[in-house]
C-alpha cells in the first residue's frame, strides 16, 4: 500500500499495534536497487510488517546540484516493494511543512570524514531519521553498512534520545567486481564505471597492508597515491578510524574501519572496509 500523508500511515500502523505486529522500518531516498532491497528482505525475517519509505531530503544535501540530479524512480520503485506492507512516499511539505524551524544535531560523530566534507548532511539525515522513526513508531530499523559514518550517528542519536527502536546495520552489497552498490552508481559514464570498481580494490590493498603491520599512515599514502594514479579526482579523504567513534586510528590492534570518499566525472563514491 502506498501512503503520502503521516495521518494515514498512521492509521494502518495503529491497527497492526493492535495486533501486536512487529514492525520494521527501511528508510531510503529511492533510486532503489539490490541493497536497499537486501535490507527489505532482512526486516521480513524478524518483522511482520515492514515499511518502506522514500523521500529525497532536501536537508542533506549541501550541494543544489547534487540535489537536483539525484535520480528519482518512483514508479520503478514501487514496482520493487509489490508485497511489501506499506511504501511512505511524503512530499517535502509533507515532511517540512511552512514554519519548520526544528532540527537535530548529532555532535562528535558528524564532524569527521563526510561530515566535514558535506556540511549539514547529517544535521538533516538526523532530522528525517527522527521523523521517521517518531512517525512510524517502528520497532526497528535497518540501514546499510556502505554508510558506515550515518549507521554510527543513527546508533548514537537512539541511545542518547533514549528511542525505542531497535537500529540493525546490514552488510554492503558490491557488484561482482567489488564496487558498492549505490544510486549514483547509475551516473557514472561506461569509462568511469570501469575504474570504479578499483576504489575497492586499493582498499582492500590499503587495509591488507595495515593488517600486516604496515604503519597506518604509510599504508594511507600508498592507498592515495594509487587512488590518484588510477582516476579518481577530488579524493576528500582515505582514513583509517576507530570503528565506533571514528576517531583517527593510533595503532593497529583498535576495532578498525577504513573509509574513503572519491569522485569520478562529478559522482561521489563512498565505501568502508573493516580492517
Amino acid at each position: 500500500m502506498i501512503f503520502r500523508t503521516i495521518p494515514s500511515l498512521r492509521a494502518e500502523i495503529a491497527a497492526w499495534k493492535a495486533a501486536g505486529e512487529r514492525i520494521g522500518l527501511v528508510p531510503t531516498m529511492g533510486a532503489l536497487h539490490e541493497g536497499h532491497l537486501s535490507l527489505v528482505n532482512e526486516a521480513r525475517k524478524t518483522c511482520q510488517r515492514v515499511i518502506v519509505s522514500i523521500f529525497v531530503n532536501p536537508r542533506q544535501f549541501n550541494n543544489p546540484s547534487d540535489l537536483a540530479l539525484y535520480p528519482r524512480t518512483e514508479e520503478d520503485d514501487i514496482a520493487l516493494l509489490t508485497g511489501t506492507d506499506a511504501v511512505f512516499i511524503p512530499s517535502v511539505e509533507t515532511m517540512y511543512p511552512a514554519g519548520y524551524c526544528t532540527a537535530v544535531h548529532v555532535g562528535g560523530l558528524s564532524t569527521r570524514l563526510e561530515g566535514a566534507h558535506r556540511p549539514g548532511h547529517f544535521d538533516g539525515m538526523a532530522t528525517v531519521v527522527t521523523k521517521l522513526f517518531t512517525i512510524t513508531g517502528a520497532d526497528c530499523a535497518f540501514f546499510g553498512e556502505k554508510d558506515w559514518q550515518q549507521l554510527q550517528i543513527v546508533r548514537r542519536l537512539v541511545a542518547d534520545l533514549a528511542l525505542p527502536i531497535e537500529i540493525i546495520g546490514c552488510p554492503t552489497l558490491r557488484e561482482r567486481d567489488g564496487l558498492a552498490l549505490s544510486s549514483r552508481n547509475r551516473r557514472l559514464t561506461p569509462q568511469a564505471r570501469e575504474i570504479a570498481p578499483q576504489l575497492h580494490s586499493i582498499m582492500q590493498e590499503t587495509a591488507n597492508s595495515i593488517r600486516q603491520g604496515t604503519p597506518i599512515n604509510e599504508a594511507l599514502n600508498t592507498g592515495l597515491s594509487a587512488l590518484k594514479n588510477a582516476g579518481f579526482a577530488p579524493i576528500d579523504y582515505l582514513d583509517c578510524c576507530h570503528a565506533e567513534t571514528l576517531e583517527p586510528a593510533e595503532r593497529n590492534n583498535d576495532p578498525l574501519r577504513l573509509m574513503a570518499a572519491v569522485a569520478l566525472d562529478t559522482v561521489r563514491l563512498i565505501d568502508n572496509i573493516v580492517i
